[in-house]
């Protein structure tokens, strides 16, 4: 019976590291950006703005201060992929402060978490490192010699003599 027990526990503990790998592998992915980007919308004018908030900066967007903590980017395969953990607090009489959220954003649902006020809406629309490589972009295929892209389709035709 022990060496069941032994054997089980073994098994156990050499899927948990896998498992325990595996997630760190995972939260590995996460990129961290210098930079957030923001929309606000200011519901009497009906004017948008983007703006951008260094991280551990506050920006002011009408009477709101904007102020993200962090501000992470995934690998395209990862959802969400850009997300942030930001507060924003409403300028009262006398400069007071009034904290109106304090949460993640996520940039690729912006109606999740967005910051909604009588007067503006914010959300976290990237992050960004001005330091970072551009990524890669992707050429479409060049057809072979003698054949010519067929307009409709976008498939190679055959030439015609």
């Amino acid at each position: 019976m022990t060496c069941v027990r032994r054997l089980v526990a073994t098994g156990f503990l050499s899927g948990l590291t896998g498992v325990m790998i595996s997630l760190s592998t995972a939260s590995a992915e996460r990129i961290k950006n210098p930079i957030s980007i923001f929309e606000g919308l200011d519901k009497i004018t009906g004017v948008t703005t983007n703006f951008e908030v260094p991280v551990g900066s506050e920006a002011k967007f009408g009477g709101l201060i904007v102020k993200p903590f962090v501000c992470y980017t995934r690998p395209i395969t990862e959802e969400p992929k850009t997300d942030a953990f930001v507060e924003v607090d409403v300028l009262e009489a006398g400069n007071k402060r009034q904290r109106i959220f304090s949460g993640w954003m996520f940039a690729e649902s912006p109606g999740l978490n967005a910051v909604e006020h009588p007067i503006y809406d914010v959300w976290l629309t990237g992050c960004k490192d001005p330091n970072a490589p551009p990524p890669p972009v992707e050429e479409p295929p060049k057809p072979a010699d003698g054949e010519v892209p067929d307009e409709d389709t976008g498939e190679e035709a055959p030439a015609q003599d």
